[in-house]
């Protein structure tokens, strides 16, 4: 059979695996059922792998000798309560997964089944590398640590490849660009600390939420007057926590949020430029700041010869239309960035929105479900990735 038959012949199993994993969703380090499953599965092929790895995460190998091509899927769900109308929808109160992972997972057993078929002919051996932790978790930083990439857990790797389900592209497309492609996910806190007192009589206090209020409209301005307007960047504030009554001033009003970046240079900057708004707005309305900068994921920089393989691969497996050049980075993040920064590798974006639909429920979404379709295009570029990676 041709690739196509194949991956469609084995289209109901990874469906069936798929929803078994969709219904019982599990947040990061958390992955004990899917875990197991996975590992269930790999023993039924006869595919050798080690457990455990980053406490929850899986590592195969499928051939021996030769170059080491390595396939990545993460496995972690979202706190969100699903409100997707689908029969296999989330069965564990507050859990879903809202971005995909469980179809991620599924897609690489798939490719698993596939290339065991083809153990004999590979040029070489396919790690395959099931992630907890891409939510939040970094994950892939541990798995990187722990020696996933450098040999210290099975051969060491030459190139990584991982796919993220996309619904802004239709079923059928993959996207991807070389450089950077997704953003820097680093997160801030800073409390502001005045001095209480009665709402009437402001001027016997010292007011944290008109200094957090002031804080949060300035740092703005890093990105509009700081950052080469060539330069993309995002500064989001997402909470701010205060006060008890509306006729009182409290003693500290404290602010969280975001900064997107993608380069080293851009994100060094706004981590000295938000503290330094932070602080000097805070001092110039008397209030004490406490200001905390998180690490995030780096930004996701793809290998530009890896990026025109992956373009190659995908023309010559799902048509000559099939690939679009993405045009920008997106400002989301993946901890997938730290395997890029290991070795050379190329993350891309996999078509989910049916053909017939005009738009489709976005990642993160309660009632996001992954399309059933693109698994088999999923399944097809995972294994042609590796199949026709060049033996040196």
């Amino acid at each position: 059979m041709s690739l196509l038959e194949e991956a469609t012949a084995i289209a109901d199993w990874m469906v069936g695996l798929r929803r078994q994993i969709h219904r019982y969703p599990e947040l990061m380090y958390e992955e004990v059922e899917t875990s197991r499953l996975v590992r269930a599965t790999l023993d039924g092929l006869g595919i050798p792998y080690k457990y455990p790895v980053a406490k929850t995460g899986v590592v195969a190998t499928i051939g021996r000798g030769g170059r080491c091509v390595a396939l990545r899927a993460d496995m972690d769900a979202l706190p969100i309560h699903e409100q997707a109308d689908v029969p296999f929808r989330s069965e564990i109160d507050g859990k879903m997964h809202a971005c995909g992972h469980d179809c991620h997972t599924a897609m690489l057993l798939g490719a698993a089944r596939l290339l065991k078929a083809r153990e004999s002919a590979l040029p070489g051996v396919v790690k395959l590398i099931f992630q907890p932790a891409e939510e939040g978790g970094g994950g892939a930083s541990r798995l990187v640590r722990a020696g996933v990439l450098d040999g210290t857990i099975g051969p060491k790797v030459q190139a990584i490849f991982g796919l993220h389900g996309w619904p802004g592209l239709p079923v059928g497309l993959v996207s991807t660009k070389p450089g950077p492609v997704l953003a820097a996910t680093d997160q801030f806190e800073a409390t502001f600390t005045g001095v209480g007192c009665h709402g009437a009589f402001p001027h016997l206090g010292r007011d944290p939420i008109v200094t957090a209020a002031e804080v949060i409209l300035n740092l703005q301005q890093h990105v509009s007057r700081e950052m080469d307007p060539t330069e993309p960047g995002v500064v989001t504030v997402g909470t701010i926590h205060s006060g008890t009554a509306t006729n009182i001033i409290p003693d500290s009003a404290t602010i969280t949020g975001t900064a997107r970046t993608l380069s080293p240079d851009a994100r060094a900057h706004a981590a000295r430029a938000i503290r330094r708004r932070c602080e000097l707005i805070g001092a110039a309305n008397e209030c004490r700041v406490d200001f905390t900068w998180i690490d995030g994921y780096p930004p996701t920089i793809n290998d530009p010869a890896m990026t025109d393989y992956v373009q190659k691969i995908t023309r010559a497996t799902l048509g000559e239309q099939s690939f679009q050049l993405a045009p920008r980075p997106a400002m989301g993040g993946e901890d997938f960035a730290y395997y890029l920064e290991a070795v050379p590798g190329c993350f891309f974006f996999l078509g989910l929105c049916p053909t017939d639909r005009a738009s489709y429920p976005s990642l993160h979404s309660d009632r996001f479900d992954f399309t059933d379709a693109a698994l088999g295009i999923g399944v097809r570029m995972f294994v042609n990735l590796v199949t026709r990676f060049p033996a040196r």
